[in-house]
């Protein structure tokens, strides 16, 4: 195991039409798309929640481990499972969840589980750290294992659930402190610093310990901030955009799977990276992102395609 996450899994049920009534299920959640993700571009992928024993519970079990995503640090219960309602809109998409004493929420193994050595990135974040006692959890195994792993850190910010937004811009100071990368969406940003220039934002990062931040501006590309670099943007692939569902976590696992590929395995070497190594990081990302978007509902695509479109951009 190269990569584990922590957090939700959840159903998301996706309007057919706007206004409507009629939904669609799909397996989600930020942290098991991004697990999904990450296995499918060819890293060995653990993914560590608790998934309840009911009909979605097991869809969901059945889906990560067909798309070759390791369960073994996976609890059960008799909890239920989390439901997310999603409806698109031009802008967005607008979401009701519904988590109150589900399993995921309810995470709270004893003793911590042991993350194999092999293990190098732990990525944490997302609506699992709204919900005790799992958020205490995770936090307290994203500390036994700082310095060892790299910390990645996806706030995936749901307002809908945040019913006080300051108080949750306090517990984000927190997490940031945690991680050796974050990862922010442009409207991540605009929440959790309404106002203030991204770049702002990016350095008070930094400045709480992180090594490096990257936010995301869907089609317009995202913007890498490091310690004593000028910031650095890449362009987002032009691809006909057929669902946004789950792009920003491609995102993150394409992240961490090329930092991986170019030999990054302890927090410290996120400094070390030249602006070309970072750069083709974040092309791989963007590019898978994009892949994703070309498909409905969050769809990762595989390495070989990822390195069929790089190809095909370089040509």
């Amino acid at each position: 195991m190269r990569i584990a996450l922590t957090g939700e899994a959840l159903i998301d049920f996706t309007a057919s039409e706007a206004g409507a009534l009629a939904f669609l299920g799909h397996e989600g959640g930020s942290p098991l798309n991004t697990a999904v993700a990450c296995a499918r571009l060819g890293v060995h992928t653990g993914f560590l929640t608790q998934l309840s024993t009911d009909l979605f519970g097991e869809r969901l079990m059945g889906f990560l481990a067909r798309n070759g995503v390791d369960t073994s640090f996976i609890l059960r219960s008799n909890a239920p499972s989390t439901l997310a309602f999603v409806e698109r809109t031009p802008q967005t998409n607008r979401y009701a969840f519904y988590t109150s004493g589900s399993a995921d929420a309810t995470w709270s193994p004893e003793p911590l589980p042991q993350l194999p050595a092999e293990c190098r990135f732990l990525h944490f974040g997302s609506i699992s750290l709204l919900q005790e006692p799992a958020s205490t959890r995770i936090a307290d195994l994203i500390t036994a294992n700082a310095g060892r792993c790299v910390i990645v850190f996806d706030p995936n910010v749901r307002p809908s659930l945040i019913p006080d937004m300051a108080a949750f811009r306090n517990r984000v100071t927190n997490w940031l402190a945690m991680a050796d990368l974050v990862k922010l969406s442009d409207e991540d940003a605009e929440l959790l610093a309404p106002g203030r220039p991204v770049d702002a934002l990016a350095a008070e990062c930094l400045q709480a310990g992180a090594r490096a931040v990257i936010v995301t501006r869907g089609g317009a590309g995202a913007t890498l901030w490091r310690t004593g670099h000028a910031p650095l943007t890449v362009a987002a692939p032009r691809v006909t955009v057929v669902d946004t569902i789950g792009a920003g976590d491609t995102f993150t696992a394409g992240l961490s799977v090329s930092l991986l590929e170019h030999g990054v395995e302890h927090p410290a070497q996120l400094g070390e990276l030249t602006d070309e190594a970072w750069t083709e990081v974040m092309r791989f990302a963007a590019t898978a992102a994009a892949l994703n978007c070309t498909r409905e509902g969050a769809d990762p695509p595989t390495l070989e395609a990822v390195h069929n479109a790089l190809a095909q951009a370089d040509n």
